[in-house]
């Protein structure tokens, strides 16, 4: 059975990462994999229960006669629960993020940016609209940002050829943005709640490798820019119209929103409770603001919501239904006892850590980023010390599974990074590619080589960071 289990998941990876030849949502494939993968456990759940969870099962069963029944009992009551907790804490924390970046992008919080940016000069718009895709993604998911950023660079942008160019570097200053805080993507944000990371060791330790791969990228794109380019008017709005927030009133509204998000590592310090109670908490302060300022329009039925806001929904949506599904399919590979297959594997042939994430990084520009990072992920435990791993490791490399081991910090980069070396190879570049239909083939020739410089002096800079610390 754990054959048929490893070789559906395999499978359902390649089909995520041939949705653009396919056609079929890749959130539909990881949801109904994550299913199947679970019913398949279920199925012959006696025989990998003993193994993972023997004497755990021992004393709930207190001396009864062992069957199928009292073994899937077990399973719903003590295993499949821990993960659905995991679970359910990190889709709550996600549709709060969504809620609130809702109820900002409704009440035009982020269309400073477009007046900001704007201009004819080419170098100007592209730096302005990755510095503002680098400091929105450190608070809100990566997806999220890259369809923000795209709809306001459409603002700008006449032709389609520059945005194809523009739209890559904003593609790639999401994912790095992302990966510099633990709140900034999902799975930095599952390692978070995993107790892998603290937040301000995480950033300390990724924000310059991070910076340089967002800002050799962006450099080399610059340089094949035109100095101008068309841009689209600008709107002007009627004199007395009350469809907007005054000014004062957006900028309450960003700093209240925002500012919260980063206050969430600090209220999980302090409370110890989980972090989407923190997002809840924050997304109600900012609806309330929201309510009061709104009043005007609430009374008159004016609408409050565009299909700028419907898009942000659908892709956060489809972001938390994939991630599910990628989850389930994790969490039964590691009840099937397959992760400490690959683990001692690993610990035997590979035994360095930048040759993993050098590995993981490539692996993550073909499949999606999210699914390699988070079996990644799950390979380890987070080893309280260094007698908890194999007594064979030597203590230099057992150190980098420790809390805040370099383990955990190059996964992440090298997932966020990577995966941008190809369009596929992360959610955002699926968003490009339909926005602004950018070919893999153009991708590859004018995009890959770049990120691939970017990646590798970032990893070095990490390392001679890591290195002068030691």
């Amino acid at each position: 059975m754990t054959i048929a289990i490893v070789s559906l998941i395999i499978i359902a990876y390649l089909l995520i990462a041939n949705e653009h030849i396919t056609r079929i949502n890749k959130a539909t494939i990881a949801m109904f994999t994550g299913v199947v993968v679970w019913i398949l456990y279920m199925s012959t759940a006696t025989s990998f229960t003993l193994k993972m969870h023997g004497a755990e099962f021992n004393i709930f069963s207190q001396g009864m006669e062992q069957t199928s029944e009292l073994v899937k009992k077990f399973i719903a009551s003590h295993v499949f629960i821990r993960y659905g907790a995991d679970l359910c804490g990190i889709v709550l924390y996600l549709l709060a993020t969504m809620n609130i970046v809702s109820v900002l992008s409704t009440n035009g919080c982020f269309d400073f940016i477009t007046n900001v940016v704007r201009a004819r000069n080419s170098r100007r718009i592209l730096w302005g609209l990755v510095a503002f895709t680098c400091l929105i993604s450190v608070n809100l998911d990566n997806l999220t940002t890259t369809v923000l950023m795209l709809l306001i660079m459409r603002r700008i942008v006449q032709q389609t050829r520059w945005r194809m160019w523009i739209g890559s570097a904003i593609v790639i200053a999401a994912n790095c943005g992302g990966a510099v805080t633990v709140i900034g993507d999902i799975t930095s944000l599952f390692v978070w709640t995993k107790g892998a990371i603290t937040p301000t060791d995480f950033t300390a330790a990724l924000i310059l490798p991070a910076l340089v791969a967002t800002v050799v990228p962006t450099a080399l794109i610059a340089r094949v820019l035109p100095e101008h380019i068309d841009i689209v008017r600008p709107t002007v709005l009627y004199r007395g119209d009350q469809s907007t927030l005054k000014v004062w009133q957006q900028v309450v509204l960003l700093i209240v929103g925002l500012g919260g998000l980063w206050f969430i590592p600090t209220f999980h310090r302090i409370t110890l409770l989980p972090p989407f109670l923190g997002a809840l908490c924050v997304l109600g302060v900012l609806w309330v603001l929201h309510e009061i300022m709104n009043h005007r329009r609430i009374m008159t039925n004016q609408p409050l919501s565009d299909r700028t806001d419907l898009q942000f929904q659908f892709a956060a949506l489809q972001t938390i239904m994939y991630f599910v599904g990628i989850f389930l399919c994790v969490s039964a590979c590691i009840e099937t006892g397959i992760m400490a297959s690959i683990q001692a594997w690993c610990d035997e042939w590979i035994h360095n850590i930048y040759i993993m994430s050098i590995a993981m990084g490539a692996i993550s520009a073909f499949l999606d980023n999210i699914a390699v990072v988070l079996t990644a992920i799950n390979i380890y435990p987070v080893a309280e010390d260094i007698t908890a791993l194999s007594p064979a490791l030597d203590p230099e490399y057992a150190q980098s599974f420790l809390q805040n081991g370099q383990y955990w910090h190059l996964i992440i980069y090298s997932g966020c990074v990577a995966g941008c070396l190809l369009p596929i190879g992360n959610v955002c570049g699926y968003s490009l590619m339909k926005a602004e239909e950018v070919s893999i083939s153009w991708y590859v020739r004018h995009i890959m080589p770049k990120v691939f410089v970017g990646w590798l002096l970032g990893l070095g800079v990490y390392f001679l960071v890591d290195l002068w610390l030691r």
